[in-house]
């Protein structure tokens, strides 16, 4: 049997669309899941839009999600190799040149290359699809190149994929339409043929097609937003292919022995921000507490305070820069003094019972007295649970005149952890000193 080579072919015109990503994911599964070769090969024949620092970001976003090509090349590479490819059409007599008015300026004439067209029906047997057939005589005689020197994609892309030995290309279905125009000019150049499997598009949720320009759809994105590569990649191989099961969560590795091309759907695949961000707090939870630090680019005053909230960051962000707002938001407490507003602090307090938020909070100074040094979340809980049910119980307002000024003091924010989380990682001392504050602005 021939050896497997796929491949993807990015165009280094802006920033990598989630879509590519997925599409180079396929390629990449079915290769080594077949002891195969899959390769990147950038086309860059839209010399117009082309940039030099779009090629290096592609090679930057692959190698960030772990798709590590087993050779990479691009396509300009190979211009001598197409200018070859070309003449030799046209002395066979299987393309010619045409003078034709240029687009740009009708007044000008300009040279392009035309494949002669036979006309045929093509029908090719899609890996996803199943049998698919184009009457190509509508094509007419199609241009193939802007000048003996100057190849259109259709035209490269099949020169490079014959030259490359590609066996299968798996690509999204919009790109469906091209195969037949790709299949004339092989049967031209008397090329092989290699299997094709187109694979469903990503949708928005109002199920248009995913837009970078209209939606969160660009690599840069979802990196910039805290997603880490493997959830990203565990994420994206479930839009268009299912394992058969309810498995929702796949390393790369894993991946690669449970893909297949059967299990690839025809219909398009919503993406899901809210399974996509359970996915990643998934992959978040699963790293230790100096992975999470150092994949989070965390940093904080207090290094060791830091570490002992990795747990409490992993139970509440879903993201990497959920993560960083909470450190300078509702978490910015742990690390510095909070500054306190006496209205909020008393906001629980009833107007017929002025003084009751310093009363609870000075009847909670000797319990915070009593407390051992690196005492628990748990162990606090059960020291101050019953001075709140007891609260609740002479009608003193409930818990809530106990624990919201307990928690208020402690973070200085409407929105925190609990008071016992909180006093856990803030030790008693510190705790103590602030309760004492609150009780001094009351006085």
């Amino acid at each position: 049997m021939t050896a497997v080579v796929t491949r993807i072919a990015p165009s280094p015109t802006g920033q990598m669309h989630i879509g590519t990503v997925r599409t180079a994911l396929f390629n990449y599964l079915f290769a080594k899941q077949q002891g195969g070769t899959y390769f990147v090969r950038i086309e860059d024949t839209d010399k117009e839009r082309n940039k030099p620092e779009w090629v290096d970001a592609i090679w930057k976003d692959f190698e960030w999600c772990g798709l590590l090509p087993d050779a990479r090349y691009i396509q300009s590479e190979h211009a001598n190799r197409h200018r070859e490819l070309l003449a030799t059409l046209v002395s066979e007599g299987k393309a010619y040149v045409s003078k034709e008015p240029s687009r740009d300026d009708p007044s000008r004439e300009v040279e392009v290359v035309r494949l002669k067209n036979p006309g045929t029906r093509i029908t090719f047997t899609d890996l996803i699809r199943g049998e698919v057939s184009f009457d190509t005589t509508e094509l007419g005689d199609f241009v193939i190149a802007r000048s003996m020197h100057d190849p259109l994609y259709h035209f490269a892309v099949v020169a490079d994929d014959n030259d490359a030995g590609v066996t299968h290309i798996i690509r999204a279905e919009e790109h469906l339409s091209n195969t037949s125009r790709q299949i004339l000019i092989q049967e031209a150049l008397g090329f092989p043929r290699p299997q094709y499997a187109h694979i469903p598009l990503i949708l928005a949720p109002d199920r248009s097609k995913l837009s970078k320009r209209k939606h969160a759809a660009s690599l840069e994105q979802y990196r910039d937003e805290g997603y880490l590569p493997e959830a990203l990649i565990n994420y994206l191989a479930l839009l268009g292919w299912n394992p058969g099961t309810d498995e929702e969560f796949f390393s790369l590795s894993e991946l690669i022995e449970r893909f297949s091309l059967e299990r690839v759907q025809k219909s398009g695949a919503i993406l899901d921000e809210t399974k996509l961000r359970s996915v990643n707090q998934h992959w978040m939870r699963k790293l230790s507490v100096d992975d999470f630090i150092e994949r989070g680019n965390l940093v904080a005053p207090d290094t060791e305070r830091l570490r002992q909230i990795v747990p409490l960051l992993k139970e509440r962000a879903q993201t990497f820069a959920e993560v960083r707002e909470m450190l300078t938001g509702e978490l910015s407490c742990i690390f510095s003094e909070p500054s306190l507003d006496s209205t909020i602090l008393t906001v629980k307090e009833p107007a017929e019972r002025r003084g009751m938020t310093k009363g609870a909070l000075e009847s909670l100074l000797d319990p915070l007295q009593s407390l051992s040094g690196g005492v628990s979340a748990e162990a606090v809980k059960e020291t101050f649970m019953p001075l709140a049910d007891a609260a609740e119980a002479v009608g003193k307002g409930g818990r809530g005149a106990v624990l919201w000024p307990l928690r208020y003091a402690l973070s200085g924010q409407e929105r925190s952890p609990d008071p016992f989380t909180l006093i856990a990682i803030l030790g008693k001392e510190t705790a103590l000193s602030r309760v004492q504050k609150a009780i001094a602005i009351l006085s």
